[in-house]
């Protein structure tokens, strides 16, 4: 037994462990779901920071460095930008109103904001595009025991799935925060010996080198299917995904948020460079891999000393893991709390809606698992999720913060015009979109618009109504 496969065992048994016994601490829903609103800015640092840390931006974000070069800096460091949002702008908001009125889950928020149509259309969409972001995860920890122990891939997919919905289930954000604290140490220090002896590996920096017929390997801002144009596709999703918006309701005061979550966006920026060199890296010592997905693992096994490696490749295990865990923590507080607590048993106990969490969590990985054995990358499944929940959350959620107009109708039509503009341009541009305009960013404006035109037609008819009221007095 190899010392890569020994550091991944203990880890799992590690991981289980923790989460157990962090589990007979949660006494109830408030445990569970917002962690007692108790998290100071440490470990809100560490658990946004390890949820935003996971298959996308290690084995995804390494695997478009390897193909398109240091323009991969984008897609995590459009995390970064969107979490600096989250933390000055949505997220000290959004708090207060969670503390005020006792909110647990953004379905909360917005049935507060919108009504109770909104909130059971949103708990839809949302279980329509978890498992596929949960799936990218899966695909990410597969990857790793193939290269490592030659692990197939079915048999790895379960793997991480029981691993991952065990210690969840058991601990809810409680756990889940003081193991990210702990993952969130070791993430650290493997990336960062890694992407050091990486480069030493190929002569330093000055060492890189393009690959043929490709000038802008070194382009930052643009180069391939890579760029600054990614910011459209994911910075919406970090400044109201569901689940990083759970993790802010848990805080113990906007302070937290701000230092706690502004931190964490600084780090995203800087760490945005680690995975994008380390696929550049990887390109130099594996020109024609057919699975680019595969360049970080292998680069991680077999191009660095044993011990580093073998680090490295439990940090990517546990970046995966920890996303994971956030992912599944948003299908259980949906499915309990939106669905099950609001619409079918509005008088359950705490102790049935925990019980209904964390079957949630068991049946949401259940279906990512079938959806990663069909899926044909780790970036593929990631796409899907980030599209969805950025074109459908991303407007009503930020208009309910910082405007008073808008309803149910205009969130509707915010998400019909944004999924249907985002669909139209994928469909006739073959994904490209027009220029600067993708198919992501001309959602948005879709949406944007959608939702304002609504909003004033409504205002318009009303003032008309008012008028003739008036007239006929």
């Amino acid at each position: 037994m190899n010392l890569h496969l020994v550091v991944l065992i203990v880890y799992s048994v590690v991981l289980i462990a923790g989460g157990l016994w962090v589990g007979r601490l949660v006494r109830g829903s408030a445990d569970f779901f917002v962690a007692g609103r108790s998290l100071g800015p440490g470990l809100l640092f560490a658990t946004v920071m390890a949820a935003n840390i996971g298959a996308g931006s290690t084995v995804g974000a390494a695997s478009l460095g390897y193909r398109f070069g240091l323009s991969a800096w984008w897609w995590v460091g459009s995390a970064g930008i969107g979490t600096l949002l989250l933390a000055f702008f949505v997220g000290p908001r959004i708090y207060r109103l969670a503390a005020k009125h006792g909110f647990y889950t953004v379905g909360d928020f917005l049935e507060h904001r919108y009504g109770t149509a909104v909130r059971g259309v949103m708990t839809a969409l949302l279980w329509m595009a978890t498992p596929a972001i949960l799936a990218g995860q899966l695909i990410a920890l597969s990857v790793v025991l193939e290269v490592v122990v030659g692990f197939p891939r079915v048999p790895g997919l379960l793997l991480g799935g029981l691993v991952t919905t065990t210690y969840f289930t058991a601990g809810g954000l409680r756990g889940v925060a003081w193991i990210n604290l702990a993952q969130l140490v070791v993430l650290i220090i493997g990336f960062a010996a890694a992407l050091v002896l990486a480069l030493y590996s190929v002569g330093g920096w000055s060492g890189m080198a393009a690959p043929a017929g490709e000038p802008d390997y070194f382009n930052f801002w643009h180069g391939g299917g890579a760029g600054w144009t990614l910011l459209a596709l994911l910075a919406p999703n970090f400044i109201v995904s569901p689940g990083l918006l759970q993790k802010v309701y848990g805080a113990r005061d906007a302070r937290s948020i701000r230092l706690g979550v502004g931190l964490c966006g600084l780090a995203l920026l800087v760490f945005a460079f680690a995975p994008a060199v380390l696929g550049m890296v990887a390109r130099m010592h594996y020109p024609d891999l057919i699975n680019p997905d595969h360049a970080l693992p292998m680069l991680l096994r077999s191009h660095l000393p044993v011990l580093v490696g073998a680090v490295g490749l439990g940090a990517l295990f546990m970046a995966d893991i920890s996303s994971a865990d956030a992912i599944l923590f948003m299908l259980a507080t949906s499915m309990s709390q939106d669905l099950y607590r609001r619409f079918i048993n509005p008088q359950a106990s705490d102790r049935r809606v925990l019980f209904v969490a964390r079957v949630a969590a068991v049946l949401g990985g259940v279906v990512a698992v079938g959806m990663a054995i069909v899926s044909p990358s780790v970036v593929a499944p990631l796409r899907i999720f980030y599209s969805l929940v950025g074109l459908s959350f991303f407007v009503p959620v930020v208009a309910g913060l910082y405007s008073g107009r808008g309803g149910a109708p205009e969130v509707f039509a915010s998400i019909a015009a944004g999924i249907a503009t985002d669909l139209t341009v994928r469909l006739a541009t073959d994904g490209a979109g027009f220029g600067v305009v993708t198919p992501n960013l001309a959602g948005l404006i879709a949406a944007g618009a959608g939702f304002t035109c609504v909003a004033v037609a409504r205002s318009l008819r009303g003032r008309a109504t008012a008028a003739k009221t008036d007239e006929t007095r």
